[in-house]
């Protein structure tokens, strides 16, 4: 890369010369003007006032206007002359941490390249001396016919130097917050909590011009002849007064789904924080579906089938009322199988006692049977 500025960094007594190169570039498109009559290019062309003459580069100088407007003219030799210690040194004043720094400040942004051998060392010295202390340099700097102010960072293995607004640069924001007094309820803050939640991180690599996309497929377009005008993205009206809430939600839920993610639990979450509810379930999403639960067969199920066999009703039909009765209750079909289990395995027991009751009559029976010639044998 092409250095725009050679000098050093004063570290205390250390000096580290270096070569200052564009962190940045600008990629946007521009446009010429030109003449819409006849498609001419229309230029800028730097014109002496007093006698009308076109001037080149090499013939304009520099001049400060005076008070009665009469200009003074102001070499690169007189500039260059001036007592500034800064004029070919970015001199370091302070080392502080980089909260300090007010964003508002910062403006172009430089690479400092260490220029030559000997500068390897002390270059390297610095640098790692701002990443073990976790602070950044503050520094002042001469370029372009002015002292400026400076913060020196590191980034990777290189120093970076970002130029800063003089802090009587910064304008204060009077005037510019909303007047009067506006509230903000709790339930949505907690949806712009979630919407902020839910839109999460970006990759900064991921982020591109889509504007100078659309410029330069428009220009190729035009040049090929197969440009077609499309229609304008319609602007918003000014001063709509629009649903706080519902617009909250509805960015949940589109930031939701161009994640893959559900929205239907939007406005449960959102009230689960709150305490309180935001709207009709149309505007929180889909209804929720309900999944039944399975419930286990109750002991007093099986407890209800006749413990003695006989009778004019049958043990297997009180079985079956019971689980008829059980199923009826839940309503669900995992409880009816639940059931049915139940009757069956009731049936089972149900037969099982009544072949052990069916035994037990036989063999009283058969004691009877015998007991009777007995007596008979007494009797005589």
């Amino acid at each position: 890369m092409r250095s725009i500025w050679n000098g050093a960094i004063s570290f205390g007594l250390v000096s580290i010369p270096i070569k200052l190169v564009n962190a940045t570039e600008n990629h946007s498109i521009s446009f010429r003007q030109i003449h819409l009559a006849d498609g001419g290019r229309v230029r800028y062309r730097k014109v002496c006032e007093m006698d009308g003459e076109e001037l080149s580069t090499a013939e304009i100088g520099k001049g400060y206007e005076e008070a009665d407007g009469s200009i003074m003219p102001i070499t690169d030799e007189d500039l260059a002359q001036l007592p500034i210690a800064t004029a070919k040194t970015i001199e370091i004043v302070s080392f502080v941490p980089a909260e300090e720094i007010d964003p508002l400040q910062m403006d172009a942004a430089y690479y400092l390249a260490s220029n030559g051998a000997t500068a390897a060392k002390p270059y390297t010295l610095l640098r790692e001396a701002l990443k073990r202390s976790r602070k950044v340099a503050i520094a002042k700097y001469a370029l372009r016919g002015r002292e400026r102010l400076a913060m020196l960072r590191v980034v990777d293995d290189v120093i970076a130097m970002h130029g800063l607004l003089w802090p009587d640069e910064i304008r204060a924001p009077e005037g510019v917050a909303p007047e009067g007094s506006v509230s903000v309820r709790e339930a949505e803050l907690d949806l712009a909590d979630a919407l902020m939640a839910t839109l999460g991180e970006v990759e900064m690599a991921s982020l591109h011009d889509d504007y100078r996309d659309a410029v330069e497929a428009m220009v190729a377009a035009k040049a090929g002849g197969a440009f077609e005008p499309t229609e304008a993205v319609a602007e918003p009206a000014g001063g709509q007064v629009i649903d706080l809430m519902a617009a909250l939600e509805k960015s949940v839920r589109a930031a939701k789904a161009s994640r893959g993610e559900a929205g239907s639990e939007v406005g449960s979450e959102a009230g689960s924080r709150s305490g309180s509810g935001f709207g009709s379930g149309e505007e929180a999403g889909a209804e929720a579906e309900v999944t039944p639960i399975r419930r286990k067969a109750r002991a007093g199920a099986a407890a209800s089938v006749p413990k003695t066999v006989g009778g004019k009703k049958s043990t297997s039909a009180g079985a079956e009322k019971t689980a008829s009765a059980a199923a009826k209750k839940t309503g669900s079909a995992a409880t009816k199988k639940t059931a049915a289990a139940a009757a069956k395995s009731t049936k089972s027991a149900a037969k099982k006692s009544a072949s052990g009751a069916s035994k037990k009559t036989a063999g009283a029976a058969a004691a009877g049977k015998k007991a009777a010639p007995a007596r008979k044998r007494s009797s005589a």
